[in-house]
């Protein structure tokens, strides 16, 4: 991956932007430090002359200029920052550490900056002083000053200090954003490739996880489930249309055989009316397995979302139940209901009474003569639940996840009529009413368990 490409992408340019903000942060936190540290010493710089002018007008006052001579001289020589003059009225210096009067404008409230030769290790330096002018009178003055090169210096280095540190900042953000940049991309570009990859026909590509559990992390963890279901699906719409082509051909060409049949020979009214009724029963269960195909498609993918409202679970299966009571009956079968009063959920009506029906029509056709069928509604932990059990022969556990594909029949069911698509309708409908679907083992028989989500109870 290229700096150009790297610079032109949006993590950059927001690693960019939260640099500058950073920066100038830096430079306002650091300029305030440097601004307060500088003020503060200028403060006690100027604090001091004030102190030591004070002392020395009182010096004055009590000893005159003869008294404030000698102090002058004695200060001058302990002193090394401290700078003395006291001259007459003739500018003559009378005592001090000064070679001369600066010639510079005194300021306002007596106070001049100037500078001054100093001797320091043999050589004659000039350095920079702060005082103050103060006159004594009958043309006696007095300068007291401080020597501020150390200080300016300490200043100068804390500005250099300033400059570098925001120089620094902004080169290692720089070049920080670049490796976050980078290491972004990166991250981006494994996810572009397996998109790439899936394009291509790679349906078991999947994004790669850092394991960070970062916001990357999640992304890929959802994408990664997307693609699941996506292969999911299209492996399914592969099976299906596999399954339509091999499970429809033998209807589609008896068809065709009993209708080329009836055409070659001479037959009666009678056997053309047969024939014509053999043709509209096939062609009646052709349709019916088109219909539950495309009443799984609309359930899968939620187009019936609209006709979705609250209706009362409980009233459904009670009706089914009184409804399959006689059909249980002409096979000499006991069906037991248990339906708890007031469960209501969210759904479609239509498509709920198809899936239940599917199942009691299967537990009426595998239940053999005598056999025992169950339905049940009740309130399991606050979540709505149905079961439907019979004591057929069951299906075994590695097959129960197989059945509730489109078209799969076991070979049991082989020499039953229908189409394979009766538990798929139930899945796919169990889906659309986010209810759980558990099919499980009657001893003997098949129990099949829907656990929908909580739901408002309401009073039927």
């Amino acid at each position: 991956m290229n700096l150009a490409r790297t610079m032109h992408t949006t993590a950059f340019r927001m690693a960019l932007i939260y640099l500058v903000l950073f920066g100038v942060s830096v430079f306002v936190l650091l300029g305030f430090i440097y601004w307060w540290t500088a003020g503060i010493t200028a403060i006690q710089t100027d604090d001091t002359i004030d102190a030591e002018i004070t002392g020395l007008s009182e010096q004055y006052r009590a000893g005159g200029v003869t008294g404030l001579a000698t102090i002058v001289r004695e200060r001058s020589r302990n002193e090394r920052q401290s700078l003395y003059l006291l001259i007459n009225p003739r500018r003559t210096a009378l005592a001090g550490n000064l070679n001369g009067w600066p010639d510079v404008t005194t300021q306002e409230g007596g106070w001049l900056d100037f500078p001054y030769q100093r001797p320091i290790g043999g050589k004659v330096e000039t350095h920079q002083a702060r005082g103050r002018h103060l006159l004594l009178g009958q043309g006696y003055q007095l300068l007291v000053g401080r020597d501020t090169h150390e200080r300016l210096r300490i200043e100068k280095i804390m500005r250099r200090s300033l400059t570098w540190a925001v120089v620094l900042t902004l080169g290692l953000g720089l070049i920080g954003g670049l490796m976050m940049s980078r290491n972004f991309l990166r991250r981006i570009e494994a996810i572009n490739r397996t998109s790439r990859d899936i394009m291509a026909g790679d349906l078991h590509q999947r994004v790669p996880v850092s394991g960070g559990g970062d916001e990357l992390d999640r992304l890929a963890d959802n994408l990664n489930d997307m693609l699941e279901q996506i292969e999911r699906l299209v492996l399914g719409m592969r099976q299906v249309t596999e399954n339509i082509a091999h499970d429809l051909r033998s209807p589609l060409n008896r068809l065709r055989s009993r209708l080329e049949v009836t055409l070659m020979g001479e037959a009666s009214e009678n056997d053309y009316r047969d024939a014509l009724q053999q043709t509209i029963d096939e062609a009646s269960d052709l349709l019916d397995t088109f219909n539950a195909l495309l009443n799984i498609a609309q359930a899968e993918s939620g187009q019936l979302e609209a006709d979705s409202k609250d209706f009362n679970l409980s009233a459904l299966v009670r009706n089914l139940a009184e409804l399959y009571e006689p059909v249980a009956e002409e096979k000499s079968m006991t069906l037991t209901s248990d339906v708890a009063p007031g469960i209501t959920v969210y759904g479609n009506k239509h498509l709920m009474s198809q899936a239940l029906a599917n199942l009691l029509d299967n537990a009426v056709k595998y239940t053999p003569e005598g056999g025992n069928l169950t339905f049940i509604l009740r309130n399991s932990n606050n979540r709505p639940e149905l079961i439907v059990a019979d004591s057929g022969p069951g299906i075994s556990a590695e097959d129960r996840e197989r059945v509730l594909d489109r078209f799969v029949r076991l070979e049991a069911s082989r020499a039953s009529p229908g189409s394979g698509l009766g538990l798929s309708l139930v899945r796919a409908v169990a889906q659309l009413h986010c209810a759980d679907i558990e099919l499980d083992d009657n001893l003997p028989g098949l129990k099949v368990v829907l656990r929908f989500e909580e739901q408002e109870m309401q009073q039927a």
